[in-house]
């Protein structure tokens, strides 16, 4: 057996494979964190089995119905123009997650790699990557999405785009600065000295152990997503009508508030929810995934 394959066969220590499970110990011994993780349970599950339940269409008007109080025919109220709220909130609940969650995925999948060649490699290319993270974090990150995604035109499409490449730096930077404190470890010198090529070396030993806060960053971040599909469906550069999304629905109560307050306080209330479930998770995993933790 090569040294190369005595590295690559060496197994784990008795603390490495502990950890999943102290982690998940830890995670749920955080109230807060589980708390968390049933918000984001409930509102996703109802996200997936909408088409199952028997809601009105949530796109059909009634102007027999229009702006009508929540009643037993209408749990939630309806709409400036007849349309019943309680399946406009759980139709809309697959657009806002999906937004959140697609958005990160983009901010991950393209931030990631930059942050690990930069902190890898460094010289030339650190400075390079560095410079354009850090224009692009000078910008506040809402306006930077809502410049975008007038550039790409509105549609739930194009602000997962904006959304995800706004978040974009904050990833690049996270994962450079993890990349520069595991790079000088031992058992990365190691693998150079027995001559492991460098997307090897990435791959195996440097990305699984920066993978823990880029979980946390990620989890987080899809709050901040959430909010700002929620910001651009307001401004009607979102999801747009009739396709129900919570930021939507709020552009159109705005108008309404005095004669149907309903109208904005139930997507609102929603994306207070999911907004502290996705935080509050966040926060576990963080708690959870600290090493220094014991």
């Amino acid at each position: 057996m090569t040294a190369i394959d005595q590295v690559a066969a060496a197994p784990m220590t008795s603390t490495e494979q502990r950890s999943p499970n102290r982690a998940w110990r830890k995670l749920k011994a955080n109230k807060g964190a589980l708390v968390g993780l049933a918000i984001i349970a409930f509102f996703t599950i109802l996200a997936i089995i909408a088409p199952l339940l028997p809601l009105p269409d949530p796109v059909a008007t009634s102007w027999s119905t229009i702006r009508k109080a929540p009643s037993a025919a209408h749990w939630l109220g309806t709409d400036d123009i007849g349309r019943d709220i309680l399946s406009r909130m759980i139709w809309g609940a697959q657009a806002s997650l999906m937004a959140g969650v697609f958005s990160v995925a983009i901010a991950v999948v393209i931030g990631v790699p930059f942050g690990l060649i930069s902190g890898y490699f460094g010289g030339w290319i650190d400075m390079i990557i560095s410079r354009i993270t850090e224009a692009f974090l000078a910008m506040p990150f809402l306006i930077t999405a809502i410049a975008l995604a007038a550039f790409l035109g509105p549609s739930l499409t194009n602000a997962m785009i904006a959304i995800g490449l706004s978040a974009m730096p904050i990833f690049v930077r996270l994962t450079r600065g993890q990349v520069l404190a595991v790079k000088t470890e031992e058992y990365i010198e190691g693998a150079r000295s027995i001559g492991l090529r460098h997307f090897s070396i990435i791959t195996r030993y440097i990305l699984p152990n920066v993978l823990a806060p880029i979980l946390v960053q990620a989890t987080l971040t899809i709050a901040t997503a959430i909010i700002a599909e929620a910001s651009l469906s307001f401004l009607g550069l979102g999801q747009q009508p009739p396709a129900p999304s919570w930021g939507s629905m709020l552009n159109v109560a705005k108008n309404f508030l005095s004669q149907a307050p309903w109208m904005a306080m139930w997507p609102g209330i929603a994306i207070f929810l999911v907004v502290i479930g996705f935080n509050l998770l966040g926060d576990g995993l963080r708690d959870a995934l600290d090493p220094r933790e014991a």
